[in-house]
């Protein structure tokens, strides 16, 4: 790999500190010290101002504006109208000043600095010492936490310790809809953030209503274009002495506090917020506004202490099952947390209209889009650790269905075509080569579909809700196929696949087999229910609308599915004529040329056989009965070879095969590279936000690689196996009711039922009876 990581951060098991601030590190630390609870987010930017680089962003999952996209010119299907996540309430605002100097660490001296975020319960502690002018000496330290327990919830604690003086502090907390959304000025791929300067963003909010709210302060916000209303409120619980005096603003709203201090004595102010998006549906101002007064006059006594401790007992709970325990390489073990943290707290099932963005709610880049990420990386693991939450993920895209059905419309096919890009439904990229010619969401939500059907039981929602997304998924890839007319077999024509850097082809093989396996699906789901379910399919396909011979018709696509292949060397050719595309050496590639995408001209990227991302190496994952050993071989070699690994989804697969096909070094070098990804910057774009819905990928790695998890069998089967660096590794996963534990040493593995009934899993090819006095199978080397 011609990736290199960049190390700043300490090496902890259950923390990321910073010690020591580095300004040209600012925006990378921002991103690293993102806090969520699904509901909203908020990067790790200092609350007391700073006049440097910095991305002040406060994200509401679900939430977004609207911007005219300007062509030079459209064609029929080009979008003009794209949304994006609008950077919100700044609802940490704060302004210190002492001595007639304001707080800035661009311009402050300062000392001691040191920033911890605890991966046991989301808590963001920040403190250093500012020196004053005339050498007086104030520790301050900051922290902060978003409610996993009730969504709507932000606590912030500001305690200042005069050292060496007496005296007091002017300080001003408040709620501020004065934020600009930064890359709604523009992006530039050939820039290492968005705009250069933040002054170039737009402002999206107006504030119609502020004012008292309960025991506290509130504002209401309204985005300028798609008039949703964000409602914001704060209360204060401070040491006794503090004097308050509210302050307004156009957009904001506080409180002006004169801070006593007396040398050796902490004053604490604590803010207590309460934030609520209302949804898209029109809503009067005032419905909102009393709506938002009702929230924040609930639980007018909870404290910082006790709402942490809540806090700290729900990540305790959910850690029993997503911890993934690695003995022997603390860099792993402290990335793997970190990733299966900033994932769960982005996403744990709450709500049915929340999703997964792919950076999360960590900053602007990708506009908060979900894309494909979610079904075939996000969704395994949740489906593994919270078969509930997996299900919500699943239901989100069946109340999304008939904006799906609109999209095929508008792209001359028939049934339901999922966006590329979204956050409400609708298409959202204006990127049309990739917006309207990655055709394989539509299979991704097939695949996790059935994966979870597969390891949920869940009939109900497959017989109901799922054979109507399979209908429409199934009419949408035969309307937009095609046979040959000259080898009379069918394929898509003019597609991108999941590599990225192969525009226009014709066949890709990915998404012809995931065609064909949704094909096949979706006719053993309607022979199924003609049996166990003959209602509800009648009342699918009449709604539906199945025409005489339709499924016939989808059968014979499927038997005759073009699936390219050199039959001499078991090599699938990633398109038809792939093997003939001129060869770059991506694992010489100079590094000033990485990302390509910054450096390269974009035309000349799709020129060459370099693959940005696993494209047909999916497949032996997904679908890992289908190939031989040597065919797994055969490919993952060829293709490695050939993969650059731009994409932060790519690692994660080839440290899975790699584990497999028995090339630990490179399963360890990408399982190292999947964890460590935004904490050490390998990518060199972790300022731009976490690669959230890739951080699955690190979770995979040691479930699917490490543990040899695959899910396309009869049953759940293992192959586990443990590089010689590594002492030990442990994990749990929910199959069917029951929680399983999976433990290995260097010698063993043992699986132990802890919860729920006894589970039948398979191990190197025999089948074993998963017990509460688990079960002990010493490793074998894969091949």
């Amino acid at each position: 790999m011609a990736k290199i990581p960049q190390r700043h951060f300490e090496v902890h098991p259950w923390q990321v500190v910073e010690r020591g601030f580095d300004p040209s590190h600012s925006r990378i630390s921002e991103s690293m010290f993102c806090l969520a609870n699904e509901a909203m987010g908020v990067r790790g930017y200092f609350e007391e101002g700073y006049s440097g680089a910095t991305l002040l962003g406060s994200y509401f999952n679900g939430l977004f504006e609207e911007m005219d996209v300007i062509h030079p010119q459209v064609f029929k299907g080009f979008l003009t109208r794209t949304n994006f996540s609008v950077n919100a309430v700044d609802w940490l605002h704060t302004r210190i000043k002492v001595a007639g100097e304001t707080l800035d660490l661009a311009r402050s001296k300062f000392s001691d600095f040191v920033r911890t975020l605890d991966l046991k319960n989301g808590l963001m502690t920040r403190s250093f010492v500012w020196n004053i002018k005339g050498g007086k000496k104030l520790r301050l330290t900051f922290q902060r936490f978003l409610s996993m327990v009730d969504g709507d919830r932000g606590f912030q604690r500001i305690v200042l310790d005069p050292l060496n003086f007496s005296g007091s502090a002017a300080v001003t907390v408040g709620l501020d809809f004065n934020t600009v959304h930064e890359i709604a000025s523009g992006w530039t791929q050939t820039e290492s953030t968005g705009s250069a300067d933040a002054a170039k963003g737009i402002n999206f909010w107006t504030c119609p209503k502020m004012g008292k709210a309960g025991k506290g302060l509130a504002v209401l916000g309204k985005t300028t274009s798609t008039g949703q209303y964000v409602f914001s409120s704060f209360r204060l619980d401070c040491t006794s002495g503090i004097k308050a005096k509210m302050v307004k603003g156009e957009k904001c709203i506080g409180q002006a506090l004169t801070v006593p201090l007396k040398k050796g004595q902490a004053a604490t102010i604590d803010k207590i917020v309460v934030n609520r998006w209302f949804g898209t549906k029109p809503m009067p101002e005032a419905k909102a506004w009393a709506a938002g007064v009702k929230l924040a006059s609930a639980r007018p006594t909870l404290t910082f202490d006790a709402a942490l401790a809540q806090q700290t007992a729900h990540w305790a709970d959910k850690w029993k099952t997503l911890d993934v325990q690695i003995d022997g390489e603390p860099e792993i073990q402290q990335g793997m947390r970190f990733s299966i943290y900033q994932l769960y707290q982005t996403y744990h099932g709450g709500s049915e209209r929340f999703n997964i963005p792919c950076k999360g709610l960590t900053a602007e880049v990708y506009y908060g889009w979900i894309f494909w990420d979610t079904e075939t990386y996000c969704l395994p693991f949740y489906i593994f650790t919270d078969p509930a939450a997996a299900r919500k993920l699943l239901v989100y895209r069946y109340n999304h269905l008939a904006g799906a059905k609109r999209r095929a419309k508008e792209l001359g096919c028939e049934g339901a075509r999922y966006p590329f890009c979204t956050l409400d439904g609708n298409e959202s990229c204006h990127t049309w080569q990739h917006g309207d010619l990655e055709i394989h969401v539509g299979e991704a939500v097939f695949y996790a579909l059935w994966l979870y059907v597969r390891h949920s039981g869940d009939k109900e929602f497959l017989y109901r809700e799922g054979i109507e997304m399979l209908l429409e998924l199934s009419r949408y890839y035969a309307s937009r196929g095609e046979f040959s007319p000259k080898k009379g077999d069918f394929g898509f024509y003019g597609v991108m696949g999941p590599d990225e850097y192969h525009m226009m082809v014709n066949h890709n093989t990915y998404t012809n087999v995931m065609a064909k396996k949704l094909f096949e699906y979706t006719l053993d789901v309607m022979d199924e229910m003609k049996t166990a379910a003959p209602d509800k399919l009648a009342a699918a396909t009449k709604k539906f609308g199945l025409r005489e011979h339709e499924a016939d018709r989808w059968a014979q696509m499927a038997a005759n599915m073009r699936i390219c292949k050199d039959e001499a060397t078991g090599i699938y050719e990633q398109h038809d004529g792939y093997f003939d595309l001129p060869e770059v050496d991506v694992k010489h590639l100079p590094v000033e040329q990485i990302p390509i995408y910054k450096n390269w001209p974009y035309i000349k990227i799709f020129r060459y056989n370099m693959v940005k991302q696993p494209d047909f190496l999916m497949l032996p994952l997904f679908f890992s009965r289908d190939y031989t050993p040597a065919e797994k071989l055969a490919n993952y070699e060829y293709y490695e070879s050939r993969t650059i690994h731009e994409s932060s989804l790519s690692p994660g697969v080839h440290s899975i095969l790699a584990t497999e096909l028995g090339k630990m070094d490179q399963a360890v070098e990408f399982l190292r590279y999947m964890a460590r990804l935004d904490l050490d910057n390998y990518n060199r774009n972790s300022e731009q936000g976490l690669h959230t819905t890739a951080m699955s990928g690190a979770w995979m790695s040691a479930v699917y690689g490490l543990g040899g998890m695959r899910t396309d069998g009869a049953k759940l089967s293992f192959r586990p196996a443990l590089p010689g660096d590594l002492k030990g590794l442990r994990f749990r996963i929910v199959h069917h009711g029951s929680t399983i534990e999976v433990a290995l040493t260097s010698q063993a593995a043992t699986f132990k039922l802890i919860e729920g009934t006894e589970a039948q899993v398979e191990v190197y090819g025999r089948d074993v009876t998963v017990t509460p006095q688990g079960t002990t199978i010493q490793l074998e080397m894969t091949l």
